[in-house]
């Protein structure tokens, strides 16, 4: 069924509306016999409407009525029978029924042309060609990795590589040879290395090892060719052996020799299981086929225990055997004193990362050096004595024996001619012959008696070439002769002249840069100089398909004739009309075809619009442009992509009401959507209460039975019961869904101790148990509370009566009745509060001089009473005896009103009057 916009897929025809069986305004389809059906041609299948061709207009088939449609699946804007009968209104019913009548065989002949087109049409072998590719060339993956996919899971992600490398060695003109830049067909000969998998024709490989030796032997004096010359990969520079200089053609795995090509199979490959070596190294062997590239990782499962070996084994993949538990890990370190603190990991632990004082070999100072490097030296000298006693070890800090003393036994002089035992305390004497060694100059002896320390340098005059040779002079033997002279040899590049002074024919290799222009025509060669032609650009390019999903590498220069690889992920461009998604097609470059999907946009009615989209239409409008004169070329035609209108929608429907209460069969042009003026009885957002608004329209519903955005707002409070001692309201306040958040207030209570105010969260006070309540309601300070001795309890906030009655530590001053003696006592020593001590001489003595110091005061006292007194006597009697005051006269004046004060109020009211008067009179002449 087709409701609120949305379109679904109909299963039942008998749930297909009227309009779609072939009644209405050229929505209709076909009779059965025409197509396949009602649903394919709505779905966009291969009968529909949708599948747009210019060949439909001027088909056999097409009659006058199809002329008058004037439109196709494209969108064209309908103007046919229907435009004639809005024209013809108040005409008779048997007119409207022709008319009916002549636009369904229209609408059949129409749908009849198109089927008959699509039969004619042959078919493209194109795509054909290319899927069955991609067909044999996933059938070849899927055999080579059947093996291992099996052992490693679908989970796993580390065949990525591998199968890449598959895809292109079977892809036709992708693999190139790096050093004649050819592509590698599938039936050539080729060598692939074994450090970066790259391949190379068989030839082109061979020759590379022939000019790697003529290089050699070009730069070398002899023409001895050495039997240990290395060779070296064009890519990846991995060194071989000269007896590795490839002679036959294996396949990748090394077990067949000449391997033939099969269509079924990866080029170069035997199609046997490839067997070699993992890496790294664990005993297990490849389980693909014979493949190009390196294996990939191992997929098998062992047990095996984490780098500290504390946790049991676990089950891993052998290409992921090595694990950490995370804890530490343990092991004594190097200094035999700490353990390690790392988490478990791999490898020898680190350096021991404390300090500690340590000797150094000498043991002569001490220093905080770190743990992990006990020994150390001093740079002191030893000092220690000698084994002749008489000399001391002249060696710095050292930790081993200091020997026999360098003095002792047979020594010669210094020439070496004469030699003498002597004590080790005695020095050598000289012999005064010659010393007759030779100098550094390697011809001439030293001519100086003998001697200790070096010869020096020789001064003899001598005659000497130049280093070219070309020049002879005499001078000191020490020095060497360089003349001026500017080799013009050229170097071994080839270009470029030695230009050295006194060269001695050996010049040097050519140091600076190539720069010629490699064969990618992108780079320059950044090489020494040199002979020939560069080796190929090193650098690889990267060619992706539109999306840049896949991708394929090619050598630099190969770029600008190698075409996009075939993608097979879905075009991922929006579409240009309405729809969120259209058919799904594959990746390619340039613009989308054109949508084959149903318009299917909502009319104002509810109805979709069944004719092929319109939305984005692509038509040639031609430039209106005035020209200047016959001279300027004619008009140019451009492509638009335009929108078109869908045509009106005059089908009956049945009629909703506002609120879905009640559903009216009314002609679609009269039906008018309205309220049936019942209560919209739908769930409001609270979920307690229902919305009592009148039927109407109800928008951002989910269902048929929650309110929404138009429906009314539920007003009233929360009336949910609170938990049992929560006398706060819900934090909401207005009514709302599910239970009430819990009572975040802070409740008001005073501690245990009644001094300072607890603020305590209510719902966290209604969880609490009784010890906790208590927990929460002391405020961690010391107890005010008195006990019965008089004393502050001192223990933390409480509940309840203190703990300390009875045992109060205090110390309690007993004084007697004068207060003059007193006695300290611990509290709990004393039962009777009240006692006091007797008093006693020292008590009454001080009583009487206390009391007559009183008596004195009192009497002084009164004596100052009695002068205050006297004196305010006489200064009363003194102010009495003055003259008395007169008291002041009042003024009266009197007030007289005017004759506007007293006459206004009669003379405003007569005023009024003669004005309307005049007002009346005014108005009963005219």
């Amino acid at each position: 069924m087709i409701s609120d916009g949305c379109m679904k897929k109909v299963t039942n025809m008998s749930e297909v509306p009227a309009y779609l069986k072939g009644r209405g305004r050229g929505r209709g389809q076909a009779p059965a016999a025409a197509g396949k059906g009602w649903g394919s041609q709505l779905w966009g299948g291969d009968n529909s409407v949708n599948s747009r061709t210019n060949g439909q207009r001027n088909h056999s088939t097409a009659s006058n009525g199809l002329q008058d449609h004037k439109g196709d699946a494209g969108g064209r804007k309908y103007d046919g029978p229907a435009k004639k009968e809005r024209k013809v209104t108040g005409s008779s019913d048997e007119k409207n029924g022709d008319g009916d009548e002549k636009f369904r065989q229209a609408s059949v002949q129409h749908q009849q042309a198109i089927q008959q087109y699509l039969q004619d049409q042959p078919e493209s072998n194109d795509d054909e060609s290319s899927e069955d590719e991609d067909d044999i060339g996933n059938n070849i993956l899927s055999s080579v990795f059947k093996s291992y996919s099996s052992s490693i899971g679908e989970e796993e992600k580390d065949v990525n590589q591998a199968q890449e490398d598959l895809v292109y060695s079977f892809r036709s003109g992708v693999s190139a040879c790096l050093i004649c830049i050819e592509t590698i067909k599938k039936n050539e000969a080729i060598w692939n290395c074994r450090g970066c998998c790259a391949m190379f024709h068989m030839q082109c490989i061979q020759k590379w090892v022939k000019e790697g030796v003529y290089q050699h032997m070009y730069r070398s004096d002899d023409d001895s060719i050495p039997k240990d010359l290395p060779w070296y990969c064009p890519k990846c520079r991995l060194e071989y052996k000269p007896y590795e200089c490839p002679t036959r053609y294996m396949c990748f795995c090394g077990k067949v020799e000449d391997p033939k090509f099969d269509p079924w199979l990866v080029p170069h490959s035997c199609g046997q299981t490839c067997g070699r070596q993992l890496k790294p190294e664990c005993g297990h062997t490849c389980l693909l086929l014979c493949h190009p590239g390196p294996c990939p990782p191992c997929p098998k499962t062992v047990k095996t225990p984490c780098y500290c070996g504390k946790n049991a084994p676990v089950v891993r993949r052998c290409s992921a055997k090595t694990w950490s538990c995370g804890q530490p890990c343990g092991r004594t370190l190097t200094c035999g004193q700490h353990k390690c603190q790392q988490p478990c990991h791999a490898g020898e632990c680190s350096p021991c990362p404390k300090t500690s004082q340590q000797k150094c070999l000498c043991g002569k100072s001490t220093s905080v050096r770190p743990c992990a490097t006990p020994q150390w030296q001093c740079q002191q000298v030893c000092g220690k004595r000698l084994g002749c006693g008489s000399h001391v070890c002249e060696r710095s800090c050292h930790g081993d024996d200091c020997g026999s003393c360098p003095r002792a036994g047979a020594r010669t002089c210094p020439c070496g001619k004469t030699e003498y035992k002597l004590p080790c305390t005695e020095d050598i004497p000289t012999c005064g012959d010659t010393c007759g060694k030779i100098l550094d100059c390697g011809i001439h002896k030293c001519s100086q008696r003998c001697h200790f320390g070096p010869c020096g340098t020789c001064r003899q005059m001598t005659k000497k070439k130049c280093r070219c040779g070309q020049k002879l002079k005499e001078i000191p033997c020490c020095k060497e002769y360089l003349c001026d002279t500017k080799c013009s040899n050229t170097r071994d590049c080839g270009r470029h002249q030695c230009k050295r002074k006194c060269c001695d024919r050996n010049c040097p290799s050519c140091e600076q840069t190539c720069g010629k222009l490699l064969g990618c025509k992108n780079h320059k060669c950044s090489s020494r100089c040199h002979k020939g032609g560069c080796y190929p650009c090193p650098l690889t390019v990267e060619i992706t398909c539109f999306c840049k999903a896949t991708r394929i590498t090619v050598p630099c220069g190969r770029e600008k004739f190698t075409r996009p690889p075939r993608c097979k992920q879905s075009c991922r461009l929006p579409p240009k009309c309405h729809h969120p998604e259209q058919v799904p097609h594959r990746c390619h470059f340039g613009d989308c075809p054109p949508c084959r999907l149903m318009c299917a946009k909502v009319h104002k009615c509810g109805h979709i619009c069944p004719v092929g989209c319109h939305t984005a239409v692509r038509v040639k409008v031609k430039d209106n442009v005035q020209r200047a004169g016959p001279w300027e070329g004619r008009p140019t035609m451009r492509d638009e992509i335009v929108e078109k209108i869908c045509p009106p929608c005059l089908v009956p429907v049945p009629i909703t009401c506002l609120g879905g209460h009640e559903t009216c069969n009314i002609p679609c042009f009269k039906a008018k959507p309205d309220s049936c003026l019942r209560p919209c009885g739908r769930q409001l957002a609270c979920g307690n209460h229902t919305c009592s608004l009148s039927c109407h329209q109800v928008q951002g519903a989910v269902d048929t039975v929650q309110a929404g955005e138009t429906c009314e707002v539920c007003e009233s409070h929360c009336l949910k019961p609170r938990p049992e001692g929560c006398p706060h309201h819900c934090a909401l306040l207005k009514c709302h869904p599910g239970d009430c958040p819990p009572c975040q207030q802070m409740n008001r209570m005073r501690c245990h101790c009644e001094l300072t105010v607890q603020h305590i969260s209510c719902n966290q006070w209604l969880k609490a148990d009784q010890a906790t309540k208590a927990a929460m309601k002391s405020c961690k300070g010391v107890c005010p509370k008195t006990m019965p001795c008089g004393h502050v309890c001192g223990a933390t906030c409480h509940a309840g009566s203190c703990p300390r009655i009875g045992l109060c530590e205090k110390k309690v001053i007993m004084r007697c009745k004068c207060r003059n003696r007193k006695q300290e006592l611990v509290c709990k020593n004393v039962p009777d509060r009240q006692a006091k001590l007797e008093c006693n001489e020292t008590c009454q003595k001080e009583k009487e001089r206390k009391k007559k110091e009183e008596d004195e005061k009192e009497k002084s006292k009164l004596e100052e009473e009695r002068l205050k007194n006297q004196a305010e006597i006489e200064e009363y009697e003194r102010k009495m005896k003055g003259k008395k005051r007169k008291p002041r006269k009042q003024q009266e004046v009197e007030v007289t009103q005017t004759f506007v004060q007293k006459y206004g109020k009669y003379l405003a009211v007569s005023v009024v009057i003669g004005v309307l008067a005049v007002f009346a009179y005014h108005l009963l002449q005219v």
